[in-house]
């Protein structure tokens, strides 16, 4: 059963969070690492949700605590019902710019290719695409922000502000144990999957070589 329900886009520490969760929750956290990992589960599900099939979420989401980054968070409304008593945590980046900027540094560019990318991912990307940003072309920078914006205010109007965290990158334990009314653990916040991390695990140096550790996931 979920505890805690993730709503941040991709790109919003989503990595760093499943790290600091697990280790306040003792459980495992399912994120896109975990789609990598169920390649034959994990998209034909989702892929069914996006299209508005009927979907066991205690058997898509079975054995994990909590739910974050995409393709779950795009689902957070539907996982908000299911799981009533479930926190949704909001991640953010401090702007749109410094979203955008991560996105196309690193999962903009190998999205839709690999050796991973399936007929049914790529259809399970695109649909989770639309859902959350209207149709608005990748490419369209300005159809994207406005989309970016629009959806945020989607989650604030979906989800009750007591069950509501917004979570900016680097916020650390406090917000989160807050709201789980859980101590704060002696260990330093997790960081990570920065962009830098990102490149020198997928091998994908970007022009102008690899950006410095400070951007973050």
């Amino acid at each position: 059963m979920l505890r805690v329900i993730g709503a941040g886009l991709p790109r919003t520490g989503t990595m760093t969070l499943k790290s600091a969760l697990e280790t306040l929750l003792g459980a495992p956290c399912h994120h896109m690492a975990e789609v990598f990992r169920n390649l034959e589960t994990d998209p034909p599900a989702f892929l069914a949700a996006a299209r508005g099939a009927p979907t066991d979420w205690d058997a898509v989401l079975a054995g994990y605590a909590a739910a974050v980054d995409w393709p779950s968070s795009a689902f957070h409304a539907e996982l908000a019902e299911r799981f009533p008593d479930a926190v949704v945590v909001l991640s953010r980046r401090k702007d749109f710019d410094t979203w955008w900027t991560s996105c196309n540094d690193t999962i903009f560019t190998g999205m839709d290719g690999g050796d991973f990318a399936t007929e049914t991912w790529a259809a399970m990307i695109a649909a989770i695409w639309d859902r959350t940003f209207e149709g608005a072309p990748r490419t369209d920078r300005d159809a994207v922000e406005a989309a970016y914006h629009r959806y945020h205010e989607r989650v604030r109007e979906t989800i009750p502000p007591h069950r509501l965290v917004e979570f900016t990158t680097g916020a650390g334990w406090e917000p989160l144990c807050d709201a789980l009314g859980l101590p704060v653990p002696a260990e330093p916040f997790p960081h990570l999957n920065t962009t830098r991390e990102w490149h020198e695990r997928t091998g994908d140096v970007p022009p102008g070589g690899v950006p410095g550790p400070s951007k973050e996931s």
